[in-house]
């Protein structure tokens, strides 16, 4: 075993007992992952502890810290007192880290009952259901939870628990950790990237390395848009108009997510009420959801591939919805410069669009403000729109703004009559 390890001042408060939550939070370089893997090593070989290592969406092993884990025992010299299997990693002494994925998988959460220790990597990821869940579902007596994580926004359900103005929860440790916390970071390759990002753009680089909030994605669709929407305080409590049909308006996804923008057209005014959003759900979960925040009523829009077979295969997403009761319609399909005809059309109708101030809108708006163009460096071109996470969102936003029809004036009919001419006024003339 190494007989001494060093780690950053602000991570030794790890080794100190009786917190309920240590949160690190800043960017690119502070150690962060490194830091939290190596004291969990080391507690765990000390003393028998189970420690659940979680994200909140994990598609396989490959995903988690499972080989930073295994990697650290390896550097500290504790091969001998760990075995490393395929799903987790066990101690001699009974230690065990197990590694999930929160996003609705019930198995994850029950885990937690009897951990010691609770790891939320990426934890600016973490839904606020996800972390709901967690933090009463940790009750062993002296166990706590560990939080990493790269700021993005400060509406994420991680930043408002630990950084709002109302401050942090009772026993928490927050820290800031940065490159200039980490004392191995200037010999480093990461020294030299550091600098060139800050020279090349630093609104993006702060974000990246200095922890900053993000002020704009490079290539962000929406960026001016959405800076005019929280600028003129679009972003408010609305309410549903009773008189009005609401329309849900979707994105299905098998593999990747499902998304679910529902508004409402009043006037020439598009309120945006509500958001939902899944990823590996059956049908019969939007249907719940739908009918549960008061939507069962809503107009289904659902883009072309909704008359196949999508989620489950026992019919269409359009068959099992219009089964369940529901109006549907299909939006034809647009052909292949689809995308950026959503793009366009919502960034016209921006100026018209308010959102609902509400815990379930907010992981939409960042979808939206991360949609951003992909590129071919090397020939300067835009290659459309980057399939990733905000994709699935930002498409469903895009098909509710070109399926907008803007009302029709109705004209009054004129009071003024003609006045009757005689069949033989033009003798008269």
């Amino acid at each position: 075993m190494t007989s001494e390890v060093l780690f950053p001042k602000p991570f030794r408060e790890l080794f100190e007992p009786g917190y309920r939550d240590y949160a690190f939070w800043g960017g690119r370089g502070g150690a962060k992952s490194h830091s939290v893997a190596g004291a969990l090593v080391l507690l765990a070989a000390k003393a028998p502890l189970r420690v659940v290592c979680a994200r909140e969406i994990q598609d396989s092993l490959r995903d988690s810290v499972k080989q930073l884990i295994e990697d650290k025992i390896e550097a500290y010299g504790l091969g001998a007192h760990f075995e490393c299997l395929d799903a987790e990693t066990r101690g001699k002494n009974g230690s065990k880290f197990v590694y999930k994925g929160l996003w609705r998988n019930p198995d994850a959460i029950k885990s937690l009952e009897g951990a010691d220790v609770f790891w939320g990597e990426e934890a600016n990821r973490f839904s606020a259901r996800s972390i709901r869940l967690v933090r009463p579902t940790m009750r062993k007596p002296g166990s706590r939870m560990i939080w990493t994580w790269n700021p993005e926004f400060d509406h994420d359900p991680i930043d408002k628990l630990f950084r709002s103005d109302a401050g942090p929860p009772p026993n928490s440790i927050v820290r800031e950790v940065s490159f200039r916390d980490n004392p191995w970071f200037a010999d480093s390759p990461l020294q030299a990237e550091m600098e060139h990002d800050y020279k090349v753009d630093a609104a993006i680089a702060e974000h990246v390395w200095g922890g900053q909030y993000v002020s704009a994605v490079e290539g962000a669709y929406y960026a001016a848009q959405l800076g005019k929407v929280r600028e003129e305080g679009r972003v408010t409590t609305l309410a549903k108009d009773p008189i009005l049909r609401a329309r849900a308006f979707w994105d299905l996804g098998r593999r990747d997510a499902t998304a679910i923008w529902v508004a409402q057209f009043v006037g020439q005014r598009i309120n945006v009420l509500d958001y939902i959003e899944g990823r590996g759900q059956e049908l019969s979960y939007y249907i719940g959801q739908l009918r549960s925040r008061g939507w069962g009523d809503a107009l289904m829009e659902l883009p072309h591939d909704g008359k196949q077979v999508t989620l489950i295969a026992t019919g269409s997403a359009e068959q099992q919805l219009r089964a369940a009761g529901f109006e549907v319609k299909i939006t034809p399909n647009q052909g292949p410069g689809a995308a950026l005809e959503r793009v366009e059309a919502a960034r016209r109708l921006f100026p018209r669009i308010w959102f609902n101030d509400g815990p379930e809108i907010a992981p939409g708006l960042k979808a939206l403000a991360a949609y951003h163009e992909r590129r071919d460096d090397n020939r300067n071109v835009g290659l459309g729109p980057m399939h990733d996470w905000a994709s699935d969102p930002a498409d469903a936003f895009g098909l509710m703004c070109v399926s907008y029809e803007e009302p029709r004036v109705k004209r009054e009919p004129s009071r003024t009559r003609a006045t009757p001419t005689s069949r033989n006024a033009w003798m008269k003339s």
